[in-house]
């Protein structure tokens, strides 16, 4: 599918100075430990949260604003920080989105909303919005005017008017995932399965609502896994008391069965079952950040997780971020699904690839994976003088 996110754009955020990048669907971040990749990709759970929770509770839960915001000391850079989302058709009713917020810090590790603008294009022509600065509200909308508190986004408030929903929608079900296989392997307290956790603290909950709303994307988990980790032919939740686990059944020859707990298993194992329910949990995401999945699996397995992912995108956007050849060795990835991200001058950039690597990949010299295991997969030249591509708002009457 086409992406949900076409760009995201970056102000002051943590790591990355200012920065646009555009999307595909899916799209592979690739860089080196220590780049600013998981940084670029706190953007997204930041955003979600925010649509979700108090302002203040997200950035509490990062150590406030001063941890947030980036300090790159350079005249070019506003104070401020912030983030722009332009979005592609959503529902089938709107043809194009923009969502942006600028927030700037006070004393005593307060901080207040500047600015903020959603823009709606539909397919009648019409273009809903709002916008509030300087302590007013405007829309478009006769009677919308919400009351606001310095410290809150106006979207939460307002995404309850059927015009803007789909947005608030979109943003609020963005999901970021690093899975984190110790958390699989703890009894854990039941929940109502419908958001896996962005490390897989609730796997046994997500198995379990899956599993309740659709027999055959259990079947397609066990038959994804057993390519994986063979003979594991079935996955289910189970009770101890008060508490979930996992249980994993393998079996072969005739008639031969064992089961395990999850505590039995190896991290590869908890991994990839985690990122299978990350793609199967109901409701399924707008949009899906999965963080280096080649991470303690098999090189050789590496290919039925990335084609769990491909087949993902036709139902999700993805973005995968990566160090690893083995996982640019896929051949369907072409290089309009490569962005490089690179640390320069204490700051992370983002960019598409060099017209090098661009030449090398399309005329099938050499594949993605080579490049970067030969130092070859370079990032192409940035563009700092055109201030226009980073612009979080734009113009409205």
């Amino acid at each position: 599918m086409d992406p949900v996110i076409r760009s995201l754009i970056v102000k002051r955020f943590r790591s990355l100075p200012t920065e646009r990048v555009d999307f595909d669907n899916p799209t592979f971040l690739v860089g080196r430990n220590g780049s600013g990749k998981s940084n670029f990709v706190d953007a997204f759970a930041f955003l979600a949260e925010a649509m979700a929770s108090p302002l203040q509770a997200v950035f509490d839960r990062r150590g406030g604003i001063s941890a947030v915001r980036n300090r790159t000391s350079g005249r070019s850079y506003p104070p401020n920080l912030g983030l722009g989302v332009i979005f592609g058709p959503l529902n089938g009713e709107i043809t194009r989105g923009r969502y942006a917020f600028e927030s700037r810090a006070l004393k005593n590790y307060g901080f207040e909303v500047v600015r903020e603008q959603c823009v709606v294009d539909n397919a009648r022509g019409e273009r809903i919005w709002y916008e509030r600065a300087r302590g007013t509200f405007r829309s478009n909308i006769s009677g919308l005017a919400p009351a606001l508190d310095p410290a809150l986004l106006a979207l939460p408030l307002v995404g309850g008017q059927a015009r803007f929903a789909p947005i608030l929608k979109a943003l609020a079900a963005l999901r970021t995932y690093r899975i984190e296989p110790a958390k699989l392997r703890e009894m854990q307290d039941p929940d109502s399965g419908v958001i896996l956790r962005p490390d897989g603290a609730n796997a046994s909950s997500v198995l379990q609502e899956i599993e309740r709303h659709s027999r055959a994307d259990i079947e397609r988990i066990g038959q994804v896994l057993s390519t994986i980790v063979p003979n594991t032919r079935k996955v289910q939740t189970t009770k101890h008391g008060n508490k979930l686990s996992l249980k994993f059944t393998q079996e072969w020859g005739e008639k031969k069965r064992l089961n395990f707990e999850a505590f039995n298993m190896s991290d590869g194992t908890l991994r990839a079952l985690g990122l299978l329910l990350a793609v199967y949990q109901r409701p399924t995401p707008s949009l899906m950040v999965v963080e280096e999945p080649e991470a303690t699996i098999h090189p050789g397995a590496l290919g039925a997780i990335l084609d769990v992912l491909r087949h993902a995108s036709r139902k999700m956007q993805i973005i995968v971020t990566t160090h690893s050849p083995e996982v640019l060795d896929a051949d369907w990835i072409g290089d309009q699904n490569l962005r490089v991200v690179t640390w320069q001058e204490g700051a992370t950039r983002i960019t598409p690839l060099s017209e090098a690597s661009r030449q090398a990949i399309q005329q099938h010299l050499m594949g993605a994976g080579e490049l970067l295991r030969s130092n070859a997969l370079e990032a192409g030249s940035l563009f700092e003088e055109d201030l226009s591509q980073t612009v979080l708002f734009e113009e409205v009457a």
